[in-house]
């Protein structure tokens, strides 16, 4: 994760979005101009105003594609199917929603381009969208005032700015929930993480949860981001999670999109360990990862994984699972078990729920924002708790005032498989705030 931004003490006040829409304004003019005069970008409709005749509502989503890392392609994806969906339906309030799409090529640069073509393309929402640089694409979207509804959770920001509007806690979460669930289970517990300043906070997020629940720390090991094999590291995490002979370890490896070579290397050495237990979030191992590393024969078999939502099997997929059916069927970007895919059918459906409260009222991205900021609650029909965004919300106190959504759901691993490990889901609030994460 980033650096933390700093938390606006003020809300987004009427004065402040008419400032906004100044701030907005003027931008937009300077774009234009800069646009026209460069013989790359071809001059169309004037930023600012509408970009077509019709009744449209113009939104957008973004997430990096075709990288030699990360990877999201079924979000945008599961937008353009939601899109087709609604509008077959005959839209919110018999108004159509018309999706502009956006590769960050899991850059800043590539962030910042998207969150400025949302600008320019006068997006009245950025929703269901997947960057690690929230740095680099809040600025733009702040100084427009175009709420970023349902946001990965990748970046800190997304838990701070004024114009987030997350659905799920992201990795604060899911290291925290994975902690508490360990905590009666395991004996040593080895965190296996990036030497760099995201991974500093890795360690505290994930000793919070098994201290909350009677654990020691866990051991922080630490490696260099630029590996290409984790031999040593893998030997090292089984020869420290290994050093109770009482109770078995467990090995928990964030290393973001390194966490798949890890776990080949470690599969290969821990035949020569005892027996030893592995975990992990959502963030860094889903289904889509699962089935890619070999299912039911491959290093995840029997590992513990914390996510924001229910398994893929629960009956309350089916919804984002019909309309999968009928608008993208063959499409193989989209995997109903994906993390982002289902993050997208979420943001979706809070644009709808905020859309259908404006009803015949002007739509704009002030009118969505203040629609969400005024009290909204959305029923997610049980994927999350109703969700709803006070300006200060229960963890504003521990850095992060947008964090609305602090539910875990445990699984495993078995069969190749995600499935439920808890009943219900662990609500993390408490947790965070007593968390030392400075």
């Amino acid at each position: 994760m980033t650096g933390r931004r700093p938390i606006l003490s003020t809300p987004l006040s009427s004065t402040v979005s008419a400032n906004h829409r100044r701030v907005r304004a003027a931008a937009l003019s300077a774009v234009a101009v800069t646009a026209c005069v460069s013989l790359a970008a071809g001059c169309g409709v004037i930023p600012g105003m509408s970009a077509s005749t019709d009744d449209a509502i113009k939104v957008m989503t973004w997430a990096p594609q075709g990288t030699s890392a990360t990877n999201k392609p079924g979000m945008p994806a599961m937008a353009s199917a939601y899109v087709k969906w609604i509008n077959s339906e005959g839209g919110i309030n018999g108004r159509k929603l018309k999706l502009v799409t956006c590769n960050d090529h899991n850059s800043s640069v590539g962030a910042a381009s998207c969150a400025q073509r949302a600008v320019d393309e006068n997006v009245v929402a950025v929703v269901g969208s997947y960057s690690q640089f929230g740095d680099s694409y809040f600025a733009p979207l702040e100084g427009a005032a175009i709420p970023y509804i349902g946001g990965y959770g990748a970046s800190n920001e997304e838990f701070t700015s004024p114009v987030s509007y997350p659905v799920n806690g992201g990795s604060l979460t899911l290291l925290s929930g994975l902690g508490e669930a360990l905590a009666d289970s395991c004996g040593p517990v080895t965190l296996v993480r990036p030497d760099s300043i995201a991974g500093d906070q890795l360690p505290q997020l994930l000793d919070s949860g098994l201290q909350a629940g009677g654990h020691a720390k866990a051991i922080d090991q630490l490696a260099a981001e630029d590996l290409t094999e984790y031999d040593q590291q893998s030997q090292k995490a089984l020869e420290s999670a290994t050093s109770n002979s009482l109770k078995t370890g467990c090995v928990v490896p964030e290393l973001g999109d390194r966490t798949a070579t890890f776990m080949d290397n470690f599969q290969r050495a821990r035949q020569d360990y005892p027996k030893v237990k592995t975990a992990a979030e959502v963030g860094s191992v889903d289904q889509t990862v699962i089935n890619s590393t070999g299912g039911a024969s491959g290093p995840y078999e029997g590992s513990y994984i914390t996510g924001w939502y229910p398994v893929a099997s629960d009956s309350r997929w089916d919804g984002m699972k019909k309309v999968i059916s009928k608008e993208a069927f063959g499409d193989n970007r989209i995997d109903p078990a994906d993390a982002g895919v289902q993050t997208t059918w979420i943001a979706y459906k809070v644009l709808t729920a905020a859309l259908e409260k404006i009803g015949d009222g002007e739509v704009s991205a002030d009118s969505v924002r203040h629609t969400l900021n005024d009290g909204l609650k959305v029923d997610t029909g049980g994927l999350t708790p109703s969700l709803s965004w006070p300006y200060q919300g229960k963890l504003a106190a521990a850095g992060f005032a947008r964090l609305v959504n602090a539910d875990v759901n445990v699984q495993t691993v078995k069969g190749g498989l995600l499935q439920s490990a808890n009943k219900q889901a662990l609500d993390m609030t408490k947790v965070l705030e007593n968390a030392d994460l400075s």
